[in-house]
């Protein structure tokens, strides 16, 4: 009798164990990952954290240094979305891989600048000096048209958002267009004249361009960064609370604030 008195309350607890062991795994509710490159985007995405988490959405946010990981990771549903990337490039790097990876929303302009350590204005800017710019072809494009814009170079008509060295139809100072990986240009300024450099990776080596660039983009870029998910999970309860979260008015201050105009809301 005792034994099985034992037996019946060791069945007893085993039930009540399992059932708050479930009711703790429901009240922790989703987890998604988001790819981002460190400045500004995840920190951008770690500020939102805590309201997620008052929705009991867990915002697990992996940092990824570079273009090209971060598309294919949320193509090979390794993550879930992305923070990284502008609509151009979005939409090559769809076309030349074949993917169908879409927005869910605006967030912000990272005004594209040219930087140097050499010169102080680009006036003094002398024949044959060199000049990087980044490798993958949409900003290479944009960093062209900004050249262009600022006076030291002329484009063929039209060669637009996808423009290349080739398209280059005057160069009066003779530069020198060395291309390279995007993280690399802010280290590249030790060897060149000038260099173009993407906003996140500016403020990642203490370079603000309001304060330190030579020329800047103005707020008509159409470089807008998006949060990205593939196709036909736009509307993912989980997701659209990123979106919102990111699009909140909580955020745009947080931008304003903490980047004092290097960073612009888009929303």
């Amino acid at each position: 009798m005792k034994k099985s008195l034992t037996l019946l309350l060791i069945i007893i607890f085993t039930v009540l164990l399992v059932g708050c062991t479930t009711n703790k795994k429901q009240d922790f509710g989703k987890t998604i990952k988001v790819g981002a490159n460190a400045t500004p985007h995840a920190e951008i995405l770690n500020y939102v954290k805590p309201m997620l988490a008052k929705e009991n959405i867990n915002l697990n946010v992996v940092e990824i240094n570079d273009y090209i990981r971060p598309n294919l990771a949320v193509a090979d549903k390794e993550l879930d979305a992305n923070f990284f990337q502008h609509i151009p490039f979005l939409m090559k790097f769809n076309s030349e891989r074949n993917l169908s990876l879409v927005k869910i929303c605006n967030i912000h302009i990272e005004p594209m600048a040219i930087y140097s350590n050499k010169i102080k204005t680009l006036e003094q800017l002398t024949e044959g000096a060199i000049v990087s710019i980044p490798n993958d072809p949409t900003n290479a494009g944009r960093s062209l048209l900004l050249l262009e814009k600022a006076g030291l170079i002329k484009l063929r008509e039209n060669s637009g958002l996808n423009a290349t060295k080739e398209d280059i139809v005057a160069n009066p100072k003779k530069l020198e267009i060395k291309e390279l990986e995007a993280p690399q240009l802010p280290r590249s300024l030790v060897d060149v004249t000038l260099a173009v450099i993407n906003t996140n990776y500016a403020l990642d080596a203490k370079l603000h361009p309001q304060k330190d660039a030579l020329y800047i983009e103005d707020k008509n870029s159409p470089y807008v960064n998006i949060l990205v998910c593939r196709q036909g999970e736009e509307n993912r309860p989980e997701l659209k609370a990123l979106a919102k979260a990111l699009n909140s008015p909580e955020v745009k201050k947080f931008i304003k604030e903490k980047y004092k105009g290097a960073i612009i809301p888009a929303f």
